[in-house]
């Protein structure tokens, strides 16, 4: 039953990423941005120098020159300076000064900078976004990796410029930012780290055929037995080694993922009830509706009502 399939592209690409701002910066002596917006997925790319990650519950992550750091959803974490710094915070609501280049400083204001850093946030405009991230990790590391410093190049010239079709380039350079970024936690020459979720389970090479098979056809009428045997696993064996990888029951995973899929193709307004219904895997319109509902908290109608209704970013 198995095609080739890319859960990963998959996942980000129903994100919808959509750039905010890449902003270069450049520090010298003690400082500490915090980070508290999880709405806002932030990435840094370390040009020269080092930094660290602090996290609230104590935990630190040195960052050196050629280092991508990629926190789709953290909460509780800050950027800071090697060196010791008991001074104030700066965060979203006391911005670092500007200088007149366009760069932004931290720490001492004069002399040469000891750090250069890109760092961004970009958002998900995917009405299911809590959902996709919750199968991302949290906090994803990338050690030396030339490409992704290419593509934040190419972030930043872009987020600079105002030449025609500005958002939909910074939208299709953030998507291969983020698939970059993902898939490079699979890479062992790029020392990244990925907890539980998507990224860990096709990294397991028995769990990537179920994965790949049950994104390929997500409307198929799957069961534990027919997920295992794709994984060719027994069936309590692949149970406690998807919930170990990817952090959810291979059951919930494919509710969830279906849901996410239903949501994108209620808000094209062509798509029925009942197409909708068949495409992830429900035989009628009805029982579609009562495990949306469930799910979702309001039925597909009036979701879909809802959600052209918001107003856009």
């Amino acid at each position: 039953m198995s095609d080739f399939t890319d859960p990963l592209t998959e996942v980000v690409t129903l994100l919808q990423p959509a750039a905010r701002y890449t902003k270069y910066v450049q520090a010298a002596g003690g400082w500490r941005v915090r980070r508290s917006r999880p709405e806002l997925a932030f990435y840094c790319a370390v040009l020269e120098g080092t930094c660290r990650i602090l996290h609230d519950d104590g935990r630190e992550i040195l960052l050196e020159a050629g280092d991508f750091v990629l926190a789709p959803a953290l909460h509780g974490f800050a950027l800071a300076s090697r060196q010791h710094y008991d001074g104030p915070d700066l965060d979203e609501n006391h911005p670092p000064p500007r200088l007149p280049d366009g760069q932004y400083r931290l720490g001492e204001p004069d002399g040469p900078p000891e750090v250069r850093l890109v760092v961004g946030h970009c958002v998900f405009d995917s009405p299911d976004s809590a959902l996709l991230l919750s199968l991302l990790p949290d906090l994803l590391t990338v050690r030396a990796h030339p490409r992704l410093a290419t593509l934040v190049q190419l972030v930043g010239d872009e987020s600079r410029a105002q030449r025609p079709a500005r958002e939909m380039v910074l939208s299709r350079l953030l998507e291969v930012l983020l698939i970059e970024a993902l898939r490079s936690s699979q890479d062992p020459d790029a020392g990244a780290h990925a907890a539980p979720g998507l990224l860990r389970g096709l990294a397991d090479a028995r769990l990537a055929m179920a994965l790949r098979s049950l994104h390929a056809h997500p409307a198929a009428p799957w069961s534990m037995a027919s997920l295992a045997r794709e994984a060719a696993l027994s069936r309590s064996s692949f149970f406690e080694r998807f919930r170990r990888e990817v952090g959810v029951a291979p059951m919930q995973y494919l509710l969830s993922w279906r849901m996410a899929l239903a949501k994108r193709l209620l808000l094209r307004e062509q798509a029925s009830l009942v197409e909708v219904a068949q495409q992830v895997g429900y035989s009628s319109a009805s029982t579609f509706s009562v495990a949306f509902s469930r799910h979702a908290g309001l039925p597909p109608s009036l979701f879909a009502r809802h959600q052209r209704a918001l107003p856009t970013a």
